[in-house]
């Protein structure tokens, strides 16, 4: 019987490989320096409680069966803001990265905002056209709904490791700014 364990060495190894920094130096200081960075920071927690509010309207449809107009409402306003916020958020991307969507280091959350775009404005079309009944729109926002939750998280922990990743390199250019027995 061979041992496993130089493979999963290897395996842990292979994991922890060096990942590069969500931002270069350049595209650290254009986020920085740039209004849009601000613009994003503020609707991000807005389209949030947009999200919550109009969450609790479509679930209290489908318990009770009571609000159908508000909870429509609800998702227009969602919606809305989802619009604005990625709007914004191409904006902000064409600024700190050089291109409207799709730079690398946002992607994948770019490509899985496209679903959650196409599940919200699906249901405005079908609300519009009369296309779905008012519990099959509600069911249809809460897909949209928890595709948002799986998208924020994604931006979240991107934002995180981009974060952690500034500390370790202010950490690196701490230490080695800092005098050794030698220079001393």
């Amino acid at each position: 019987m061979s041992d496993k364990r130089p493979f999963i060495a290897g395996s842990v190894a292979a994991a922890r490989k060096p990942r590069a920094p969500l931002y270069t130096p350049e595209e650290r200081l254009r986020r920085d320096q740039t209004y849009w960075t601000f613009v994003q920071g503020l609707l991000a927690p807005i389209q949030f409680f947009v999200f919550l509010g109009s969450l609790a309207f479509v679930l209290r449809y489908l318990l009770t069966g009571e609000g159908l107009q508000v909870a429509n409402h609800s998702v227009v306003a969602k919606t809305l803001t989802l619009y604005t916020i990625m709007i914004t958020g191409c904006i902000w991307e064409k600024v700190v990265f050089g291109r409207y969507l799709f730079a690398p280091a946002f992607f994948w959350e770019d490509v899985f905002s496209m679903l959650v775009l196409a599940l919200h404005t699906s249901y405005l079309v079908a609300m519009y056209t009369g296309y779905l009944s008012g519990t099959e729109l509600m069911y249809l926002a809460l897909a949209a709904y928890a595709t948002y939750v799986i998208n924020a998280g994604q931006f979240i922990l991107k934002l995180r490791a981009a974060r952690l990743d500034h500390e370790a390199r202010q950490q690196v250019l701490a230490g080695s700014s800092a005098p050794t027995l030698a220079s001393a």
